[in-house]
């Protein structure tokens, strides 16, 4: 079977992580998961648990789509993000990666295609092991600490039961912008995600 694409979503494994800032996109994918899990026309089927990754497959606007959580620890994804493409032929420009972002206010996200890391370990490493920056990127808003000299502390602390539940909006959200950008294209997925609000989120006048 061919494969049109790879979604990653990034994070930590082991149940002390689970609800830290730094894996919004392990929730992303589980989130996923749990939908396709759930509709038969998302043809969801695990494939691999192995010591670098999670795998599985689903049907997302006609395409077949494969769907990672890398188990590398985040500063080693790009170990599993390369073995999988190489695995089944999947070039750098089809790949979706869905990660922590210090620079958007939890509760804004983005999405692009390549472009600079901003010190994220996790897209270094995937960026070093493709040999390429011109992935896809959406980058999922966790706020700044005051100091950078906490940032470290902060990615790994758990999100607030407030900022959980603005999560699961902000996940729900990217998997039905990349729904779209598989049905319609780019544009109108960057429109969706860049404008994403969420419902307990008030916008300035």
């Amino acid at each position: 079977m061919e494969y049109k694409a790879l979604i990653a979503g990034l994070g930590n494994p082991g149940p002390q992580y689970a609800r830290t800032r730094h894996n919004i996109g392990f929730m992303a994918v589980d989130a996923l998961a749990d939908m396709a899990g759930s509709r038969k026309s998302m043809r969801y089927k695990k494939m691999e648990i192995s010591g670098d990754f999670e795998l599985f497959s689903i049907n997302m606007a006609g395409n077949n789509i494969l769907v990672t959580k890398p188990l590398t620890y985040m500063n080693l994804s790009g170990k599993a993000v390369a073995a999988i493409c190489g695995r089944f032929s999947i070039p750098v420009s089809d790949v979706y990666v869905i990660h922590d972002e210090l620079d958007l206010p939890c509760g804004r996200m983005k999405f692009k295609k390549g472009g600079g890391n901003n010190g994220h370990r996790g897209l270094e490493s995937i960026q070093e092991k493709m040999g390429s920056p011109n992935f896809f990127r959406v980058r999922v808003g966790i706020g700044r600490p005051e100091f950078s000299s906490q940032v470290k502390d902060y990615v790994l602390e758990e999100f607030s039961t407030q900022e959980m539940e603005t999560a699961a909006q902000m996940t729900q959200a990217a998997i039905k912008g990349l729904n779209l950008h598989f049905r319609r294209g780019q544009g109108p997925a960057i429109q969706f995600i860049n404008s994403f609000v969420p419902d307990d989120i008030e916008t300035e006048p």
